[in-house]
């Protein structure tokens, strides 16, 4: 699949991104990478929130690589194609910039605010069309709080719902089962699911907004993580949202995705609030392939880099320390990235970078399955898958924060909080693959996490 870099320009090159985009998915699409070709109006569509680029093919994988305003480069982005380019003077240039960035980091931060905003001034009951079920929340009381965080969050995450559920109908063929929920003590959710289908064997992608008062239990987790909560009368009223989504699909060669984010509410004693966000996105294959994991590992690090050059590094260690199975010595998967409890260095800009991470989930995945739609497996091969989802399972039931909180919550659904499980799995006793295979490839990088981009 062709790589798509985009660089800053101006009006005129970024539609001229567009009809590059659109004439290598069609491109692609006569050679039977249906996948992109299937949902490629909402990639156009993703455009529209970029500054205007110039379109390059390089490879396979599709590469989306923001720059900065003017034509200069962000702080932390890869500068090492455009000073091939351009010589001497952008290298000029670049000297430039980096004895300002503080000053261009402040700027660009500004303009992308700005663009988040403009993009959410459309109206609330023309967004919910396109989601899968009307939000949770009453559109009404969305109307009339258009501006508030809980607001703003909730479209997201109905929208990101959605768009990733399309693009697995797309290329699975099936439907969604759509599931709505109440909580007695306050709010619900959207649960989607899809099972055996003719890809995925369980894919569910789920929206939760949930209120009420925090029970002492789900106070102390978040208490243990650093969050200093003072409550009235022993209460904590609180409100949390999110969207999730596990894919576990049939054929071993396609990996399993997850992804998460999520935004908390804390009001304490004093009336005063406490809010952060937190989420993530990561990868667990069943057999390492490179090109997949640079793929998906520098799709993620190009939405960190247009909000801070350190996100990326640093979410990506935060996601290969968390989705560790301690008992096991080994990790989840090959990771992503993972961050929490993150609230600087405002709201404003946490949220422009929430929105940006989520934006990647359909294309940091969906080429890795299209690419793999048609490949071949064996029963060992099968075999081994079914064993990895074991250890998925433990993981997710022993550590995972999500699990614990929803079960620590009154009146949460339990049906959706174990959506994550495969419907098939495996468990051995004293399991080792052989020396020299590639199920051992795979176990070394488990248990020795590894740098792909």
């Amino acid at each position: 699949m062709a790589n798509i870099v985009l660089y800053s320009a101006n009006r005129t090159a970024q539609v001229a991104a567009r009809q590059c985009f659109m004439s290598h998915v069609k491109g692609l699409s006569s050679t039977g990478n249906v996948c992109l070709s299937s949902f490629h109006s909402q990639a156009v569509r993703r455009l529209n929130w970029l500054p205007g680029a110039k379109c390059f093919s390089r490879g396979t994988g599709v590469r989306l690589m923001s720059q900065g305003a003017a034509g200069r480069p962000s702080p932390g982005q890869t500068r090492r194609g455009a000073l091939v380019l351009a010589g001497a003077a952008v290298a000029a240039a670049v000297v430039g910039l980096v004895a300002n960035a503080s000053h261009f980091k402040r700027a660009e931060m500004a303009s992308m605010v700005q663009r988040v905003k403009k993009e959410e001034e459309g109206d609330i009951l023309e967004r919910c069309k396109g989601f899968m079920s009307p939000p949770v929340t009453d559109t009404r009381v969305l109307q009339e709080r258009k501006g508030e965080m809980r607001t703003r969050m909730e479209m997201l995450i109905m929208e990101t719902q959605a768009e990733f559920c399309r693009a697995l109908e797309m290329v699975d063929g099936g439907t969604f089962k759509v599931d709505r929920w109440q909580r007695n003590e306050g709010g619900g959710g959207i649960s989607c699911v899809m099972q055996d289908g003719k890809v995925f064997e369980k894919a569910g992608v789920n929206v939760s907004v949930v209120f009420g008062n925090l029970t002492e239990e789900a106070a102390k987790q978040m208490t243990s993580r650093g969050k200093v909560l003072k409550g009235k009368d022993g209460k904590l009223p609180f409100c949390a949202m999110g969207v999730s989504s596990v894919i576990h699909p049939k054929n071993p060669h396609i990996p399993t995705v997850h992804f998460n984010y999520r935004y908390f509410e804390i009001e304490e004693e004093d009336g005063s609030k406490q809010w952060w966000f937190g989420g993530g996105t990561d990868l667990t294959p069943t057999y390492i392939n490179e090109e997949d994991a640079f793929h998906f590992h520098n799709t993620l690090k190009e939405a960190c880099n247009k909000h801070h050059s350190q996100y990326y590094p640093d979410f990506k260690k935060w996601c290969d320390r968390y989705f560790y199975i301690r008992h096991r010595g080994e990790s989840r998967g090959i990771g992503g990235i993972f961050f929490d409890d993150l609230d600087s260095p405002n709201q404003e800009e946490v949220f422009s970078f929430v929105k940006s991470c989520a934006r990647t989930v359909v294309p940091c995945y969906l080429p890795i399955v299209s690419k793999h739609l048609n490949d071949s497996f064996t029963e060992e091969e099968k075999h081994w898958q079914q064993v990895r989802r074991g250890r998925y399972v433990e993981f997710n039931l022993v550590y995972d924060r999500g699990v614990k909180f929803g079960l620590a919550t009154p009146g949460s659904r339990i049906e959706s909080i174990l959506m994550s499980l495969p419907l098939t799995a495996r468990w051995e006793y004293m399991h080792e693959p052989a020396k020299g295979t590639q199920e051992a490839e795979m176990l070394e990088v488990l248990r020795n996490p590894k740098e792909w981009v």
